[in-house]
């Protein structure tokens, strides 16, 4: 169904351009769809990070409640979780 969508004859059949028009429209199209996906995976890169940051979070508080030490190790911890969400960003950059 999918390359029914983005497939230059079918567009030309249905609305009765130019072979250069009808794939234009299919470039356009093919690059939503990567704008969207590229989307999507920063999102879901995003949610991912928060639920790590959720549990990481609360035991980084706990270890420095008891060893104010723990400091720079908690935050470490809690930092890498959002290194997902750096790597997800670099790649819509790539797309």
């Amino acid at each position: 169904m999918l390359e029914a969508l983005t497939d230059p004859v079918l567009l030309q059949a249905a609305e009765g351009l130019s072979d250069e028009a009808a794939e234009n429209i299919a470039d356009i199209e093919g690059q939503h769809m990567a704008n969207a996906a590229a989307a999507i995976a920063v999102g879901l890169a995003a949610i991912a990070a928060g639920v790590a940051e959720k549990g990481i979070g609360a035991a980084a508080v706990g270890a420095m409640a008891e060893d104010p030490d723990m400091f720079g190790r908690g935050l470490l911890m809690t930092v890498i979780p959002e290194t997902l969400v750096i790597f997800a960003i670099v790649v819509i950059f790539l797309v």
